[in-house]
């Protein structure tokens, strides 16, 4: 029987399992024969019941490799998810994050020899609370649903300091992102279901039937995951504040309109953003990832802690004093750090306190204030205005073969549907998802929203060039004449990936995740 090396993935169209690599004795050896491990490593770090395979380094190294090379990454190919903005990652970003004083400072480190990354998460902060109308921003949570635990944590809160703790009902629209009745629920709440109108909107009218002195919070995504504004936010904010209700807002679609219009101007009092979906960091950046939640100003005392301080430093000494003096009298502008400096506050009585170890991702926060100052305020502006562009630009494209349910003008993504292609074809949204990958692309975000069948929901965000963009739409359309033609063909992809068509629903009820020595 041959031996299987890792130069067989190149070609194995069923790649060797690094167990099936392995071959005794041959992993590399640093410790001398005859010398037990205990006298290099802790007992409670050795385990005997942990069968992993004898390989050579080179082996490794190739094999992970090659696999990483059979999946589809953002650094290969379109990748047009809506309700998930996944956008370009700016080297830059990362190369400012991977610097020495960020990435080697140790989270307990004092506030004294912090000074650079308190400066850096005060003033991503301050620039969040300005870019989308909040007093303040809390940077303690890790993610976006994280954050929309940590605000309705806030809500409840406060009704319990108010004494009214009978508002114990949510209201979430159909339009809403997905995660808001699961936080709603994580908190207590008794999440009501708001459904949408015609118009893909919430109804002034219908919201009016299910306020009421028991209402805590309104939950809404504006633009809505259908990717239309909501025309009448400012009649809804009025609604939800006459019965003494909260707004709150979730920032997953905020990459539509950030520099455009400020959810604190809307009247939301609550909301949340997605740093991964924004401002470019990545989706996890191999951890923790980062979901700054904000608040008005009657809601400030109750954020998450610690929250960055800055004060005015005061001169050591004259000779200190003086020096400041010769900077500004010289002309070089006095930088915040000359002047000021900055603490983690944790005495905040009335805080929900910490939602996390630490205080935040401070790796994430020099990725976006990095994104902001590159951008500056009239570039987040374009940003937001070149993804209502190219999203607009493939709707009216996909228009001329695809269904899409609601045809005007929308945000950051839109909504088309396969149903009656299903209906005349059989071929369904999710085909059209599988056909795409063999086209080297990635497929859009399917069946969600759920009030649209057999939806796609499609986001090209405002990073992509309009070849890339002409290139979709002319792809999509070949798959859906293909479909009109030979459906069969179609309900067979993909069939030039690594991995072809599988039974879903038993790769979900029966998975196999443990490799068994035959």
């Amino acid at each position: 029987m041959s031996t299987l090396t890792s130069n067989d993935l190149a070609l194995n169209a069923a790649p060797p399992l690094i167990f099936e690599l392995g071959q005794e004795g041959r992993a590399n050896r640093y410790v001398e024969e005859g010398k037990p491990l205990e006298q290099f490593l802790p007992k409670t770090l050795l385990r005997d019941d942990l069968p992993l395979p004898d390989n050579s380094e080179l082996d490794v190294v190739r094999h992970f490799t090659q696999l990483s090379q059979r999946t589809f990454g953002i650094d290969l190919g379109f990748y047009p998810l809506g309700s998930c903005t996944m956008k370009y990652n700016p080297r830059i970003n990362d190369a400012m994050a991977s610097k020495r004083e960020f990435a080697q400072l140790h989270p307990y480190t004092p506030d004294e020899f912090s000074q650079g990354a308190l400066q850096v998460m005060y003033e991503l902060e301050r620039s969040l609370a300005s870019l989308f109308g909040m007093a303040a921003f809390s940077l303690n949570p890790s993610a976006g649903a994280h954050a929309e635990l940590a605000a309705l944590l806030i809500a409840k809160k406060y009704f319990k300091d108010r004494g009214e703790t009978r508002r114990d009902k949510v209201i979430v629209p159909d339009t809403a992102h997905g995660t808001n009745p699961a936080s709603a629920a994580m908190c207590g709440f008794k999440v009501i279901s708001l459904p949408s109108d015609e118009r893909g909107r919430v109804s002034v009218e219908e919201i009016k039937k299910v306020l009421g002195d028991d209402t805590a919070v309104c939950m809404m995504t504006n633009p809505n995951t259908l990717g239309l504004f909501e025309d009448h936010i400012h009649e809804i904010a009025a609604a939800v504040h006459e019965v003494g209700g909260l707004m709150y807002y979730d920032g997953a679609n905020a990459n539509a309109i950030m520099g455009n219009v400020r959810p604190g101007d809307m009247g939301f009092d609550l909301m949340h953003l997605n740093l991964h979906k924004t401002f470019t960091i990545p989706h996890g950046g191999g951890g923790a990832g980062h979901g700054p939640v904000g608040v008005a100003a009657h809601l400030v005392e109750y954020l998450p802690t610690p929250v960055v301080r800055a004060a005015l430093r005061q001169a050591q000494d004259d000779t200190r004093a003086q020096d400041d003096t010769r900077a500004s009298q010289n002309g070089r502008p006095l930088a915040p750090s000359d002047t000021m400096t900055f603490s983690l506050d944790f005495d905040r009585p009335k805080s929900i306190g910490p939602m996390r170890s630490f205080w935040s991702n401070v790796a994430h926060a020099v990725r976006a204030l990095s994104y902001m100052y590159a951008n500056g305020a009239d570039g987040l502006k374009k940003v937001s205005q070149l993804a209502v562009l190219n999203a607009n630009y493939v709707r009216v494209k996909v228009a001329d073969f695809l269904e899409t349910p609601y045809p005007e003008i929308c945000r950051h993504e839109f909504v088309a549907s396969a149903q009656e292609l299903k209906k005349a074809t059989g071929v369904k949204a999710l085909d059209i998802a599988k056909s795409l990958l063999d086209h080297g692309m990635m497929a859009p975000t399917m069946y969600f929203p759920l009030i649209v069948p057999e939806c796609l929901m499609i986001e090209p965000t405002e990073t992509e060039s309009k070849e890339t963009l002409d290139h979709f739409i002319a792809v999509l359309r070949e798959i859906v004449e293909t479909a009109r033609k030979e459906p069969e063909t179609v309900m067979a992809a993909p069939v030039t990936t690594v991995v072809g068509r599988v039974d879903e629903t038993r790769a979900a009820r029966q998975p196999n995740l443990k490799w068994e020595p035959a």
